[in-house]
Parts: structure tokens; sequence; C-alpha cells
């Protein structure tokens, strides 16, 4: 998947000892076994056949994956997501959209109380349980803004008849504003008593009948894959720059629809 996604090598001049797929897999197993890059270095010294299975003519120093996370951008993230999906050949008619909070993991070690945390959004078929789309944000705050990037992005693994649209969002209350399009399952957030606005009224009929079919049932499946990503790769934040954090959430996600 490294291999199709991205280029041999980050620059021409560069010392051409390791690959950039190489160095990028050992990134991506490094954040599945959650091990830190020292860990990881001392873990790739005792495993001959990971080595031989990714090529490395020799095991990379801890400070050349440091060095190879820093290079890897939203964007090559986003290509090996869209390989990785095309291959399975993934079409849904229902995407969940939901985020998650991930502790900033040196603070807590210092002790200190944090106010803000990196967030991840992320928008799931709920046949494959694949992530389709991502976006990464800071908390709390509302999920509002997040929404068009998530429909935008999926909606090419989404299902069509023809031209017609055959596939629905779903989303808790947290999403709903101006963005929420009519035929969205988006609980609207009930501001008084009752609801004035007939559109809002309809659609929160249609998410009423939504309940009754079982179809908004499986919004829940995103909280099942927020779950899996907390568990197996951790729920703490390394970096400590704002801009390496926010990919952390990203390239879990990536870890998660590989190990998929």
């Amino acid at each position: 998947m490294t291999q199709e996604a991205l280029p041999r090598y980050s620059h021409p001049k560069s010392p051409h000892h390791f690959t950039l797929p190489q160095l990028a897999a050992c990134v991506l197993l490094m954040y599945y076994l959650d091990f830190s890059y020292r860990d990881m270095e001392e873990w790739l010294l005792a495993r001959d056949q990971v080595c031989q299975a990714l090529e490395l003519p020799r095991i990379p120093d801890h400070t050349t994956l440091q060095r190879t996370y820093k290079k890897l951008h939203m964007l090559d993230f986003e290509k090996m997501k869209n390989q990785l999906l095309d291959e399975n050949g993934v079409e849904e008619e229902g995407i969940a959209s939901d985020s998650t909070g991930f502790s900033p993991g040196y603070q807590t070690r210092t002790w200190r109380i944090y106010q803000r945390w990196a967030k991840g959004v992320y928008a799931v078929g709920t046949a494959s349980q694949f992530i389709l789309a991502w976006r990464s944000g800071w908390g709390p705050g509302s999920d509002v803004a997040h929404l068009p990037g998530l429909r935008r992005d999926s909606c090419r693994y989404g299902r069509y008849q023809g031209k017609r649209k055959a596939w629905v969002m779903m989303a808790d209350a947290g999403f709903d504003g101006q963005s929420v399009r009519d035929d969205d399952l988006v609980p609207a957030v009930r501001r008084g008593v009752n609801l004035l606005n007939p559109e809002r009224k309809a659609r929160a009929d249609l998410v009423s009948q939504a309940r009754l079919d079982g179809l908004f049932g499986q919004r829940w499946k995103t909280e099942t894959v927020n779950s899996v990503i907390k568990r197996k790769f951790g729920d703490t934040i390394r970096s400590r720059k704002r801009s390496l954090q926010r990919r952390e959430p990203i390239i879990k996600g990536l870890v998660y629809n590989i190990q998929r």
C-alpha cells in the first residue's frame, strides 16, 4: 500500500539508505504496536522476518523514524487510505460519523491539568466498518464544521443507483447545524420545548422513523470503531508540536483500516 501511494524517496538528494515506503511502513507498524520510537527500533532488531518482508538493508535509527513521521503529510495518509478502500471495493448504504478525544500524553506524565485535547472525527461505513473519511481538530467543541468535509470525502464510497444517491449520512446531535442536509439523519437539537422550524421538525420526524426502522441504530458502529482505536492503538497523543498532534488521530485511523 505504501509503495503505491508514496514516492520512492522524499527528496532526490536524500541518503537513499531506505525508501520512503519502507520507513512509512515502519511508522505505521509502530502506531499499530503502540510503541515509542526507541521501542520500535529495538523491536525491529529482534524481528528478522519483519525486516526481510520490508526489505530493510539495516535497522533504521529511532531518529530516522521520527523524521519520517514529520515528512508524512495529511495528503499522504489520504492517498494510502483511498488505495486501501479502492482495493477492497467499499460501497456503503449508510455512513456514520462521530468524534473522539485523545489526551495529551506528555501533559499526563507531568501531572498537569489540560483543558484542550486533540480530537479525531471519523466517518465509518456501517457495512464494512472501514473509516471512509477523517478530520482532526481540538476539543471541547462542536463537530458541525467537520460534517461537510466528511460528506465530501466519503461520498465516493456511497452507493448510487445510476446517478441517484442511495446512501445516507448519520450522526449524533453534536453535528446539528446549518451544514446538515434534509436527508441527513442528524437529530435536531431542541433549544426550547418544541421545534418551531418546519425543516428541523421534518428532520426530527425523519430521525424518529429511522429509529423505529432500526436504520439509525447502525450509527453506533462508529462508537465501536472509536473504542477499538483507543484500546488497540492507545488513547494518548505523544507529539508535542500542535502540527504533529493533529496528525496522530489520522494515522491511528489509517492503522485501524489496515488491521481490518
